[in-house]
């Protein structure tokens, strides 16, 4: 099983490179990815949070109540559009136990490819909109916890002290 990596590991703040060869290591990656982020109980879990500094990541909402189980995988993701503000609740399998508010686009479309290579589009709203800003994010070495005010991070880094010592 893959190893989730915790902050501050410094990989965490590094930035990812695009996915070039779409072969049967890459659709292990996304097979072992997915494995790990269900083990952990997590709805998005993104490659460098990993060890493996590639521009991708997964999505599953399905642990939400009134979310259906589907897995979506993104690769090479960009936010072509983003609209609205939505503040939401957010956690992170690399900060475990701490969440807090964070303020993201409401609406967005996001340009991938698929396990094959395959182009695709997806306009989206809410949760799906949010995990998927909150999992790209990853993909250019930002955390949740950077997108807080000093005072909240703070707060935040503090919490997960006392979390991780437990």
């Amino acid at each position: 099983m893959l190893d989730i990596l915790k902050y501050p590991d410094p990989r965490l703040k590094e930035k990812s490179v695009p996915v070039e060869v779409f072969d049967l290591e890459l659709h292990t990656l996304l097979d072992d990815m997915a494995t790990a982020m269900y083990h952990a109980n997590g709805i998005g879990l993104a490659a460098p949070q990993v060890g493996k500094l590639l521009r991708l990541f997964i999505i599953d909402l399905g642990l939400q109540e009134g979310y259906t189980q589907r897995l979506y995988e993104f690769i090479n993701p960009k936010i072509k559009h983003g609209a609205g503000s939505i503040s939401f609740e957010e956690g992170c399998l690399s900060v475990p136990g701490v969440a807090e508010t964070v303020k993201r686009k409401a609406d967005i479309v996001v340009e991938y490819q698929d396990r094959h290579g395959k182009p695709q589009t997806m306009t989206t709203d809410g949760l799906l909109a949010v995990a998927i800003q909150h999992e790209n994010d990853h993909l250019d070495g930002t955390l949740f916890v950077d997108r807080l005010s000093p005072l909240k991070r703070r707060l935040v880094q503090k919490k997960y002290k006392k979390v991780v010592s437990l």
